[in-house]
Formats: C-alpha cells, structure tokens, sequence
C-alpha cells in the first residue's frame, strides 16, 4: 500500500490518507487473522459490509491515482 503511494510520487498531503490507513492496519495486525477465525466458524462480516468497504477502498485509491500495485 506504502509503496503504491510512493511510485506516483504523491505529495505528503496526498499520502496521508494511504499512511493512515496502512498505519492502522499495522497496528492492528493481531487481530485481524480472518482465515483463522473463518476456521473457528466464528463470523467477520456480511457481504454487504464487505462489498461497501471495498468499493470505498477501491473509489479512494483511484481518487489517489493508485490503480494497483
């Protein structure tokens, strides 16, 4: 994610977004074992959520330039 905003060259500005959201995920790596708790049965999310929250990544790197990696 860092690196994809680092070969455009965005501007400090322009990267927050990225480095907050990479920052976060870091942060809270412990608990996000999804293939372990899809393994316990136990539910992580709905397809809706799933879907919005993915879409709104999606529309917010592409607004950044970011198209992949």
């Amino acid at each position: 994610m860092r690196r994809s905003a680092t070969l455009p060259k965005l501007t400090p500005q322009e990267r927050k977004p990225v480095d907050t959201c990479a920052r976060y995920l870091l942060n809270n790596a412990k608990y996000l074992k999804y293939d372990d708790y899809l393994k316990a049965g136990f539910p992580i999310a709905t397809g809706v959520i799933e879907g919005a929250c993915r879409h709104l990544i999606k529309d917010k790197m592409e607004s950044l330039g970011l198209n992949g990696p």
